[in-house]
């Protein structure tokens, strides 16, 4: 299930917030990245706006539902 999720917002990342795929491997190589950590991954990287990551944690909630 775990690894569903995260191609799922790997997708959305991709696709819906044009999140290069460098940017999403650098943050993958994290020893903690997983399905929940990863968007905190990548602002703290820098490489998410704030508004992003209140985009994506917004997608999280709803595919939780």
């Amino acid at each position: 299930m775990e690894a569903t999720k995260l191609a799922q917002l790997i997708r959305f990342l991709r696709r819906e917030l044009a999140i290069p795929a460098a940017s999403i491997r650098l943050a993958l190589r994290h020893p903690e990245s997983n399905f929940n950590l990863l968007p905190m991954i990548l602002w703290q990287y820098g490489l998410i706006t704030l508004s992003q990551l209140d985009r994506i944690f917004a997608w999280m909630e709803h595919l939780a539902v």
